[in-house]
């Protein structure tokens, strides 16, 4: 007679793929998971089912092979829905939303990533839950689904066995968090610092990049300013200094940043300084040496900045990166 394996047996995660999913939504959650396996000696299988078990393509015309079709899943500890990059592909599909709802029937949890929390709320899954998705489409999930309580600022959402996340590489962070649960802070941490992210993404959505959220500008005078800024935030960009390097006055100069931008020049310098400060924290960096690296100056000024921006501390939000858990 065979002896009986040692230890637990690992926890299965399904991942559903289907023609169209986005690559990263699928890919996030495999890289996690597949990585927490091997610090955690094997503590995760990890398999992707399709709807007939044929390969899928993807988003971005990468094919993905199935491990298994869905209807051979049986039971899964822990379910993932990746969003799909057309948005009506789930209204369209009802019997992908069908498929949804039987695999969650069978799993311990459900975690949807971006907008396949769409295919949670169509197959009923989120009702009378709190959840997120994209920050593009929370309004329609709110408006489609009145039962589930949209939260559309958050990274992820957890109500119950149901797991929400935001768009695309949220799907990291909702899985870092599941892995925290499952075997401790860490070894989220350790997963975390593999794949060179932060443990827990500070704020909301809200709270991407400087660069990312100013609109984009091609003007002749205004991009050169702008690369440079981010190029060395600490560096003299006080209005004078740059209105000198663009050749135009100060005021000639104030006026293009509203036009293009919506900001004032000094706004968007202190929102590059502040970027630069967050970077800083989250890879160790002291509050002093944080506020003197991106040009704020001083602890008190960064404080300021802070306060006014992300409601928070230097010091606080540096702390927030010890773990995954919202709110910690």
């Amino acid at each position: 007679m065979p002896e009986p394996p040692d230890g637990p047996r690992p926890h299965h995660v399904c991942v559903l793929a289907f023609d169209g999913v986005r690559l990263l939504d699928v890919a996030a959650p495999l890289e996690v998971f597949a990585t927490a396996a091997r610090y955690t000696g094997g503590g995760y299988t990890v398999r992707v089912c399709t709807p007939d078990g044929r390969d899928v393509r993807t988003s971005t015309g990468l094919r993905i092979a199935a491990d298994l079709p869905a209807a051979d899943v049986g039971a899964a500890d822990t379910l993932v829905v990746p969003g799909h990059a057309e948005l009506v592909t789930f209204a369209e599909r009802p019997d992908l939303v069908e498929l949804v709802a039987q695999l969650a029937g069978g799993s311990g949890r459900v975690t949807a990533v971006c907008t396949g929390a769409f295919a949670l709320a169509a197959a009923g899954l989120l009702h009378g839950r709190r959840a997120t998705t994209h920050w593009e489409h929370a309004a329609k999930l709110a408006r489609l689904y009145p039962d589930t309580t949209v939260t559309p600022d958050a990274i992820y959402v957890q109500d119950g066995p149901v797991f929400t996340s935001a768009g695309v590489t949220a799907g990291i962070d909702v899985c870092l968090a599941l892995v925290e649960q499952d075997h401790g802070p860490d070894t989220a941490r350790r997963v975390a610092r593999d794949l060179v992210v932060f443990l827990q993404r500070p704020g909301g959505q809200s709270q991407f990049s400087a660069a990312s959220r100013t609109p984009a500008t091609s003007h002749p005078l205004l991009r050169p300013l702008l690369d440079a800024i981010a190029a060395d935030p600490a560096a003299d960009h006080r209005l004078a200094t740059l209105a000198g390097r663009a050749a135009v006055s100060p005021r000639h100069l104030t006026r293009l940043f509203s036009r293009q931008l919506g900001t004032s020049p000094a706004a968007y310098v202190e929102s590059l300084r502040l970027e630069a400060a967050r970077m800083l924290l989250e890879s160790g960096a002291s509050v002093t040496d944080a506020a003197e690296r991106s040009g704020l100056g001083s602890d008190e000024t960064l404080r300021r900045a802070f306060a006014r921006h992300l409601g928070t501390t230097p010091s606080a939000y540096a702390a927030r990166f010890r773990t995954t858990r919202a709110g910690t």
